[in-house]
């Protein structure tokens, strides 16, 4: 099974590969930005090695697909995202993603959403696409917004970090929804 290589106007979004490991341990072993990511930062590279092996054993068994966002002009990888707890047979999946500060705030997570969406709409033919986030994390709150993500609710003492129990709010977009969306 072909891992699927999507493209934006400034993006590769790719499988990501134990060539990525160094990249993945840059992002992931900073607090800003496991903060509201569901788990402590890494300290070490085998960390990284054990999560990219993890991401490609859920794509193997269908059950999650994490792409490495890639800047197309220098083939850097500045995050990653991907539809976690895949459902094809319930058509169904969550959104995941974290992108290094240094590029926040320039359209790229926008940019790799908007094609996801897309991929997971009319390639796999999921109805529903839900993401899990942390009510503090309004940054990304407003990213799902935009897209036009609902939120359905609070999950209490959802995730367990730092050794603490956090809440979570869930939220979803669904296809009919997402579809009205393009139209406009």
């Amino acid at each position: 099974m072909k891992f699927p290589v999507l493209e934006t106007q400034r993006l590769k979004l790719v499988e990501i590969t134990h060539n990525h490991i160094e990249s993945l341990y840059e992002v992931l072993s900073l607090e800003e930005v496991t903060k509201y990511y569901g788990t402590d930062p890494f300290t070490s590279r085998g960390e990284a090695i054990k999560l990219i092996d993890l991401f490609q054993k859920l794509y193997f068994e269908k059950r999650g697909i994490r792409w490495g966002i890639v800047l197309k002009h220098n083939y850097k990888l500045i995050g990653t995202l991907g539809l976690n707890n895949l459902q094809l047979n319930n058509k169904r999946a969550e959104i995941g993603y974290e992108i290094h500060p240094q590029y926040w705030r320039n359209g790229f997570t926008t940019e790799a959403i908007k094609e996801v969406l897309r991929y997971g709409y009319k390639e796999l033919d999921l109805f529903r696409i839900g993401a899990v986030v942390y009510p503090e994390n309004e940054a990304s709150l407003n990213l799902l917004n935009k897209f036009g993500f609902t939120n359905e609710g609070l999950l209490r003492s959802y995730m367990y970090q730092n050794n603490q129990l956090y809440d979570t709010n869930v939220l979803s977009l669904l296809r009919t929804e997402w579809e009205k969306n393009q139209e406009n």
